[in-house]
């Protein structure tokens, strides 16, 4: 099993802010802004809109279109989807990399990050965490916040189309020849009992970013260090730590027992008490 770090949700340039750990421990990965038809007023947790989470959180910025993309969770939408299932799409120069340097296969393990915040609740609204004793409630951080085992690759559109509510199931993206949706397995096949595909819970075993480091310098670990990556990659932290420069989405880590241990470990407290 491959393990192939995903970097999804909000960021500086989409969106502008970061994406909310909830009082509950929830992290909310919020998809990134485009113009595909769904919109914020579409998604929702526990009945309050994303629209309304944002303009909580950002009011400065407005808000519109949005890209569910991976689309994991079905309670999330206000709108119930007939034959909804989960699903990732991918397009372009990742999915070349994808395809050609990883040669990622079914059975394969997305592990889905991005840039998030802590939040609480402050006179009935949300408000990111300036003042807490623990450095990674008071940053921004990048943190592991879902998973998708691949069961199907599909690239032929007449495969895709069935996925509807998907935006890459949308005639703009059918049209290209690179465009894949990739199919969940419907249960992990090192956990039988557990969905192939989920939403994780905050912990900080999840949290790639080094301590006291800028959220794009991770922890050194040995399983996606420059030599257990897929492709060239240079390590351009300035001190300790790892730091991938560049607008990058996908990071293949070499098939290894080690790669594939971490990646089940920080699974295994979603599915064990």
């Amino acid at each position: 099993m491959k393990v192939i770090l995903s970097r999804k949700g909000f960021d500086g340039s989409n969106g502008g802010t970061a994406s909310p750990i909830l009082p509950d421990r929830t992290m909310l990965s919020l998809p990134i802004p485009s113009m595909d038809s769904d919109t914020y007023c579409d998604l929702q947790y526990n009945g309050k809109p994303y629209s309304a989470i944002l303009r909580e959180l950002n009011p400065r910025k407005t808000y519109g279109s949005c890209h569910i993309d991976p689309d994991l969770d079905a309670t999330r939408r206000v709108r119930s989807v007939v034959n909804w299932a989960p699903g990732f799409g991918q397009i372009g120069a990742a999915q070349a990399y994808l395809m050609r340097n990883v040669e990622i296969s079914e059975g394969d393990l997305f592990l889905f990050f991005g840039n998030f915040h802590f939040v609480d609740i402050v006179d009935g609204q949300y408000a990111y965490v300036k003042t807490s004793g623990d450095y990674y409630h008071n940053h921004d951080i990048q943190a592991i916040w879902g998973y998708l085992q691949v069961d199907k690759i599909l690239n032929d559109a007449q495969e895709i189309k069935p996925f509807y509510w998907h935006p890459h199931a949308c005639a703009a993206r059918l049209s290209r020849s690179t465009n894949t949706l990739f199919t969940a397995k419907r249960r992990l096949t090192f956990a039988p009992d557990v969905p192939g595909s989920a939403c994780l819970p905050y912990a900080e075993k999840r949290v790639l970013t080094a301590k006291g480091a800028n959220k794009a310098t991770w922890k050194e670990n040995p399983v996606y260090m420059p030599d257990a990556i897929i492709g060239s990659r240079k390590n351009s932290a300035a001190g300790k730590g790892v730091y991938y420069a560049g607008i990058w989405q996908e990071l293949g880590l070499v098939e290894c027992k080690e790669a594939e241990n971490w990646a089940i470990e920080l699974l295994r407290d979603s599915y064990e008490p």
